[in-house]
């Protein structure tokens, strides 16, 4: 059960460091990411921030590129946001998507061999 002050903590969070990535990692390598979700810890000592990013063959490449600035970024979240401490970041791939894609494929399947057996 998150509290009302984590949830705001979160989608501050979210809110800056989308515009850190906007405003001054402008990294062509980057491609197009998008924060889908943030969840900080009840303490509010970490946040987990979770990207999506559209080139899926990139996927790792940009990760990579995210954790070596994580020092960066955690130092301009820290001068955009007033809390008693800046979270620890730690970058994860959301593979959301994915997961809703395979489903849908296995939906099409089904239709598929139900449409040939009704056919058939």
């Amino acid at each position: 059960m998150s509290s009302y002050r984590t949830d705001k903590v979160e989608r501050l969070i979210k809110e800056e460091v989308s515009s850190i990535f906007l405003q001054k990692l402008q990294n062509p390598d980057l491609g197009f990411l998008t924060i889908t979700n943030v969840k900080v810890s009840p303490d509010l000592k970490q946040a987990k921030i979770y990207i999506s990013v559209f080139e899926k063959e990139k996927r790792e490449l940009v990760l990579d590129k995210i954790q070596s600035r994580i020092g960066f970024i955690r130092g301009e979240l820290a001068q955009r946001i007033r809390i008693k401490f800046t979270p620890e970041l730690k970058f994860f791939l959301d593979d959301t998507q994915d997961y809703v894609e395979k489903i849908e494929g296995l939906i099409d399947k089904i239709h598929k061999e139900d449409g040939n057996k009704t056919n058939g």
